[in-house]
């Protein structure tokens, strides 16, 4: 598959002085666009789409330093129909105008054009099944909260903290799917895995998809397969390298994308440090390239 990555970014480049049509070049990587912005986000630890600005950004750069074309000119080699846009995107990169970065001594930023490899870091394994799942329920409570990469989320930590016995009592005796016991859900509102970035943070149980609790909320969850992660280690660090190692290992070696839906997780907090079993959830699909194999 990195194969596959390297080629889609070679013809990413190739687009940059027009408009990148980001399904064309998935189906370079012979995965869908879904799967190729997540991928790329985790591996690049930044969205797709700013990687094409600040590469974009930086061939004009160097454009607009040779001084061989009108700035207005510039604009348009790289897709942009007014001057005003495309300075807004020069100093959304390089902290000042195209005008400015003219004058002698100008400071400006380069993104380096990418590819990935492979990195031996370890030997360590990973246990994993593969679930398939008619659709159910995740019947629970909700909130926005943001992505924290390394150590304890507070937002999400309070939101937890906050939830009164009841609604918990409540979960506990709708239970009755599989992943079974209070799960926590994670619904991302982009393709973006930046620090940060706000997802749908959900505590619920599973549950079969006619269950009905007036007083909780509940997310639908449609059939489909999942590849099931088992876990244990410190918390909550081992769990951070865990979903980092399925985006950045595991999809890169196995025939199976990321498709659309909650990513579920199954664990017992315990002191920051202290070693935890946990399950992790995540929605996925045979590949196309190996849909046949």
């Amino acid at each position: 598959m990195l194969e596959r990555l390297n080629l889609a970014l070679n013809h990413l480049e190739a687009c940059l002085d027009r408009e990148v049509d980001m399904a064309e070049t998935a189906r370079v990587a012979a995965v869908s666009e879904y799967h190729f912005r997540r991928l790329f986000s985790a591996l690049a630890g930044m969205p797709l789409p700013v990687y094409v600005r600040r590469r974009r950004m930086t061939l004009a750069a160097a454009e607009v330093l040779a001084r061989e074309l009108t700035l207005l000119d510039v604009a348009v080699r790289y897709g942009y129909s007014s001057g005003e846009a495309f300075a807004r995107a020069f100093r959304s990169v390089h902290g000042i105008g195209p005008g400015e970065a003219r004058r002698t001594g100008a400071v400006l930023t380069t993104q380096p054009r990418m590819s990935f490899r492979v990195v031996v870091e370890g030997s360590t394994s990973m246990r994993y099944r593969i679930v398939k799942k008619e659709p159910f329920r995740i019947v629970g409570r909700k909130a926005r909260v943001p992505l924290v990469h390394e150590g304890i989320n507070a937002v999400a930590a309070a939101y937890v903290e906050s939830l009164d016995a009841h609604a918990i009592k409540r979960m506990k005796e709708l239970a009755g799917r599989e992943p079974e016991g209070i799960l926590s859900a994670a619904v991302y509102l982009t393709d973006s895995r930046e620090e940060g970035v706000e997802a749908d943070y959900w505590i619920g149980v599973a549950t079969g998809p006619e269950v009905a609790a007036e007083e909780l909320d509940a997310l639908d969850v449609p059939a489909g397969t999942w590849a099931v992660f088992d876990n244990h280690g410190p918390y909550p660090s081992a769990l951070q390298e865990l979903w980092r190692d399925v985006f950045t290992q595991w999809f890169p070696s196995n025939p199976y994308v990321s498709r659309p839906g909650p990513e579920l997780l199954l664990t017992r907090p315990v002191e920051i440090g202290a070693e935890t079993d946990s399950q992790l959830w995540i929605p996925v699909e045979r590949s196309s390239a190996s849909a046949g194999v």
